[in-house]
C-alpha cells in the first residue's frame, strides 16, 4: 500500500533493467497468442506440469513438503490425506484451479484473497480470516539467535491497509500511474509487508500474483510455474524483499530490486515456456487435428490462405495433404486450381463433423 500510494503520488524515474524488463516482457506478450495456438496437447502436458510444481513448490518454500511418491496423487487424484502437509499441498492446489478456470472473473478484493488464503490453508482454524494478533517476521540464525527482520502492520489496523490496497491497484490500473505490471509488482510488495494473515502469507501473495497477471493477459503463469522459478531463487526473494521493504512503513523504501527481481522473474518464465515449447516434440496426428479444426472455424466456403492464417507453425504442404484426404472423403470439394483456390464443405461434412 505504501509503494502504490507513493506510485499514485510521483512515480519516480523507472531504473534502466526495470525498462528493458518491461519492453522484453511486452514482445514475449505479442509472441504468446501465437505459441498458444500452435500446439494444444502440448500445452496441456505443460499445464499439468506446472501445476504439480507450484502446488509443491509454493508450500516448500515455507517448509510444507510431502512424499514425492504421493505427489501427483495429491495433485490429481482423490486420496484420504495422511497428514496436515498433504492437506496443504492439495489446498494450494485447489486454489490454483479457481485462479486457472475463473481468473477473467475472479476480481482482486477482500473476498477474493480471503477465499485464496481459506483454500491455500485447508482446514484450519483461521484460514480465510485476517491475523487477530500482532506478529512480526522473526529470522533466526544457526546459532538460535534471532532478530525482528521486519515489523507488520498491526492486527487492528490490517483490513483498513488492504481495503486501500486494493482501492489503490484498482485506481493505478484505471489512471495509469505506472505501467500495470509495476503495479503488479508493487501491489504483491506492499501485500508481503502488511502481511496480513497469521501464516500463509508467503503462498497467497503468489496466488494473487498468478491472478494479476491473468488480468493483465500475461499467461505465462498456466503453463510454467512462477512458483518453482521463486523458490529455484530463493535466496534472492528474500534479499531483495529485505532490501525493498527497509523503511516501507515510513514510506521512504526502495520499491525497485523487489519490482525488478518480479519481473526478471515473468521474463524468465516466458523463455522457458518458448524454449520448452520448441524442443518438445508433437504428438502424433496434432497437426492435423490442427487443420481439421481450422476447417471447421471456417466458413463453409474458405480457401487454404484462410486455412493457413488459423494453422500458424504447419507448413502448407500438411495442409494440403489434410485438405486431399477429406476431399477423398467427400467431406470437402474444390472448386477450382492453385493456393487461391475455393474448397466447399459438403453435406457429408455438416453431418459427420465431429470436431
Amino acid at each position: 500500500m505504501r509503494t502504490l500510494r507513493k506510485f499514485a503520488v510521483k512515480l519516480e524515474t523507472v531504473p534502466a533493467t526495470v525498462s528493458w524488463y518491461l519492453a522484453d516482457l511486452g514482445e514475449a506478450r505479442g509472441r504468446q497468442e501465437l505459441f498458444t495456438r500452435q500446439s494444444p496437447q502440448r500445452l496441456k502436458v505443460l499445464r499439468e506440469h506446472a501445476l504439480i510444481e507450484s502446488a509443491v513448490s509454493s508450500n516448500r518454500i515455507e517448509g510444507v513438503t510431502v512424499e514425492p511418491s504421493r505427489v501427483g496423487t495429491i495433485v490429481f487424484g482423490r486420496p484420504l490425506l495422511r497428514d496436515r502437509n498433504e492437506e496443504e499441498v492439495r489446498g494450494y492446489r485447489e486454489a490454483l484451479r479457481l485462479v486457472h478456470e475463473q481468473g477473467d472473473k475472479l476480481p482482486v478484493s477482500e473476498e477474493t484473497i480471503l477465499k485464496l488464503h481459506r483454500l491455500a490453508r485447508g482446514e484450519i482454524w483461521d484460514a480465510g480470516k485476517y491475523k487477530e494478533k500482532d506478529g512480526d517476521i522473526i529470522e533466526k540464525f544457526p546459532d538460535g539467535r534471532e532478530r525482528i527482520r521486519f515489523k507488520t502492520v498491526p492486527a487492528r489496523e490490517t483490513p483498513a491497509f488492504m481495503r486501500e490496497l486494493i482501492e489503490l491497484w484498482n485506481q493505478c490500473l484505471a489512471e495509469r500511474w505506472a505501467h500495470p505490471l509495476i503495479a503488479l509488482a508493487a501491489f504483491n510488495l506492499d501485500f508481503l509487508c502488511i502481511h496480513p494473515f497469521r501464516d500463509g502469507n508467503g503462498r497467497a501473495s503468489r496466488l494473487l500474483l498468478l491472478l494479476q497477471c491473468h488480468h493483465l493477459g500475461y499467461e505465462v503463469g498456466r503453463y510454467i510455474s512462477l512458483e518453482r522459478l521463486i523458490e529455484q531463487n530463493k535466496e534472492r526473494y528474500y534479499e531483495t524483499l529485505d532490501q525493498s521493504s527497509r523503511l516501507w512503513h515510513e514510506g521512504r523504501h526502495d520499491p525497485w530490486p523487489y519490482i525488478g527481481y518480479l519481473l526478471y522473474l515473468l521474463k524468465m518464465a516466458y523463455r522457458e515456456f518458448e524454449d520448452r515449447l520448441s524442443q518438445t516434440q508433437s504428438p502424433r496426428g496434432e497437426k492435423t487435428a490442427l487443420v481439421v479444426r481450422a476447417i471447421h472455424l471456417a466458413p463453409a466456403v474458405f480457401r487454404i490462405g484462410d486455412i493457413q492464417k488459423g494453422c500458424p507453425g504447419v507448413s502448407m504442404d500438411m495442409i494440403r495433404k489434410v485438405l486431399k484426404t477429406l476431399r477423398s472423403e467427400g467431406r470437402l470439394e474444390c472448386l477450382g486450381r492453385g493456393q487461391n483456390a475455393h474448397w466447399r464443405k459438403t453435406q457429408q461434412w455438416q453431418m459427420g463433423n465431429t470436431h
